[in-house]
C-alpha cells in the first residue's frame, strides 16, 4: 500500500481478495471493535466480515494475515512504532460522529454523509486536517485530562459547561449493566 494510490483489494498470502473500503464501512469495524459484547476474536470475525467482500473465500489458514492487512488498511497503511505502551482513549467514532462529521465537511467542502461513496483513506486525510474545530478542542481537553495535566482557564469552564461532549461514556455489556442496575436498586432500596 502507498500513499499514492486507494486500494480496493488486499493481498492476502499471494491472492488480492476485494474489500469494502467506504469510510461509513470502516466507521462501523470501529464502532464493533469497542462494542462490549464481542471478545476479541468475534471482533476479528466481524471486521473480516464487514471489510472483505467475500470473506467467506479466504483459506482458514490465512484469517490470521487478513486481519493484520485489514488493520493495516484500517491505519491507511501507517505504523505505530512506539513501544507498546497503553495510550488514553481521546476519541469515540460512535459518541463522536456529530463533533467529527462537521469537522471533516468543513475540510472536504462539502457535506460528506451526502456523497454515495468516499475512500475510507480519503475521508481520513480530511479527518487528519480538520484543524481547529470543536471535535479537536473536545480532544485536546481530553488529552490534559488523562495526563493530568492542568488545565488552562477557559478550558476548565469549557469543560465544566461540556462534560457531556468531552467525558468518553463507557459502554457496558449487557450482563455488566444488569449487575449495575441490580447494584443501584439494592443500594436505593436501603
Amino acid at each position: 500500500m502507498t500513499a499514492y494510490e486507494l486500494p480496493t483489494s488486499l493481498n492476502i498470502s499471494g491472492v488480492d481478495f476485494s474489500i469494502r473500503t467506504d469510510f461509513r464501512v470502516i466507521i462501523d469495524i470501529l464502532v464493533a471493535m469497542n462494542d462490549p459484547e464481542l471478545d476479541e476474536q468475534a471482533k476479528a470475525v466481524v471486521m473480516l466480515q464487514i471489510l472483505f467482500e467475500d470473506w467467506q473465500s479466504i483459506p482458514l489458514e490465512y484469517l490470521t494475515e487478513a486481519c493484520q492487512k485489514a488493520c493495516e488498511f484500517i491505519d491507511c497503511g501507517q505504523f505505530d512504532d512506539s513501544p507498546n505502551k497503553s495510550k488514553p482513549r481521546l476519541m469515540d467514532w460512535e459518541q463522536d460522529g456529530d463533533m467529527i462529521v462537521p469537522a471533516v465537511n468543513k475540510v472536504a467542502g462539502k457535506e460528506i454523509r451526502s456523497v454515495p461513496y468516499m475512500h475510507w483513506w480519503t475521508f481520513f486525510g480530511y479527518f487528519m486536517e480538520s484543524g481547529e474545530c470543536l471535535f479537536n478542542t473536545v480532544v485536546g481537553i481530553r488529552s490534559k485530562k488523562a495526563k493530568g495535566e492542568k488545565f488552562d482557564k477557559w478550558e476548565k469552564k469549557f469543560y465544566q459547561e461540556n462534560k457531556n461532549i468531552i467525558d468518553i461514556k463507557t459502554r457496558l455489556s449487557d450482563e455488566e449493566q444488569a449487575y449495575k442496575d441490580k447494584l443501584n436498586e439494592m443500594l436505593n432500596l436501603k
